[in-house]
């Protein structure tokens, strides 16, 4: 409630919770109703909370208990909106990484003008315009979300929910993309393959990122199944499907790293470290940009006797990742080979 202060309205759908959260909400300002949705699907949710907005209310925006908006959102969002705007982006971190840092950062477009969406899919739902005239979406830049979420908190809803989706929009790529990331997340190896081929043989499938993301997940699935053969051939198609990635060239480089293919851990953890713009989309993977790539290429390089590379890839990685101990002992590894050697010159 504090960081959405800077709205006018805040309204809120409650679906069964059983504590004290509408009392609070209640007095801290918050128009609150209850309804159950039966059966669950988060569409109809977001659908029936939308029926709370006053009519007056220009712009909306759909967040989750779990989200935070950080101060001077709505200043932000006041100066990228314009009269024909009928949605903003904005940045959104989704996730975080033990030491605070960031992980997943994307660019969703949640921000929309009132009466003119409506939300559709029973998971992973979207906005779907029903407005008059054109779309028009702008950058709300200096807007920012974070997401806090319960790791503990059950997903087994979603796969269900996933496969309903499937089934009522077969040949909508993005909800067959995403059922097959959740056989891939329960381990259903073979059902996460077939379902994301499946994906990729959708005539709808054409976006890029997306794509080499079904790639990256069939292949990390043939890893489970003991077939480091075919997953090599799907990472090589992952980077030719979006060689503007970091993630294809780390997660090859991790296949690498297990077969101790040195030359090859380093030339894809170059090919990935070559990569310095960061997608704005929900495909990116936090340890793709953090120092793991580094982490890669600095135990590449020793392997391959050159601890001067190997100390300063490792040099990289413990920047970005200062209080992991084993980057730490690594570079002290390093670094005293290098001492060592010098020592000997001298001599």
């Amino acid at each position: 409630m504090r960081s959405a202060s800077e709205a006018d309205w805040v309204c809120v759908l409650d679906t069964g919770s059983t504590d004290d959260t509408v009392a609070l909400l209640r007095a801290h300002g918050a128009i609150v109703e209850q309804k159950r949705i039966e059966p669950w699907r988060f569409d109809d949710a977001r659908n029936e909370s939308m029926k709370l907005i006053p009519p007056e209310a220009d712009v909306c925006c759909c967040v989750d208990l779990d989200e935070q908006f950080r101060p001077g959102w709505r200043a932000a969002l006041e100066a990228a909106w314009k009269p024909d705007t009928t949605r903003a982006r904005y940045r959104y971190t989704w996730s975080f990484n033990p030491d605070g840092s960031e992980g997943v950062v994307f660019y969703p477009e949640k921000f929309h003008k009132n009466g003119c969406y409506r939300w559709k899919h029973p998971v992973h739902e979207i906005l779907e315009y029903v407005g008059e005239g054109a779309e028009r979406v702008v950058t709300a830049r200096g807007v920012q979300l974070d997401h806090h979420p319960d790791a503990a908190k059950s997903r087994a809803q979603y796969l269900p929910l996933l496969e309903l989706a499937v089934a009522e929009a077969p040949e909508d790529d993005r909800c067959r993309h995403y059922l097959g990331r959740e056989y891939l997340y329960r381990g259903e190896w073979q059902k996460a393959i077939d379902t994301l081929r499946a994906h990729l043989a959708l005539p709808s499938a054409t976006w890029a990122d997306e794509r080499a993301a079904s790639m990256r997940f069939i292949a990390r699935c043939y890893r489970h199944l003991g077939r480091d053969d075919l997953a090599a051939a799907w990472y090589h198609r992952a980077i030719a499907e979006a060689p503007h990635l970091r993630e294809p060239y780390v997660d090859y480089a991790s296949l690498l790293y297990d077969h101790g293919n040195w030359e090859g851990v380093a030339y894809f953890a170059r090919c990935a470290l070559a990569v310095t713009e960061r997608g704005a989309t929900y495909i990116t993977e936090g340890y793709a940009w953090g120092a793991l790539p580094w982490d890669y290429l600095a135990i590449a390089e020793w392997n391959l006797g050159r601890a001067d590379e190997a100390a300063e890839a490792c040099r990289r990685a413990v920047a970005l990742a200062p209080e992991e101990e084993r980057l730490q002992n690594n570079l002290a590894i390093f670094e005293r080979a290098l001492y060592n050697k010098k020592q000997e010159q001298l001599l």
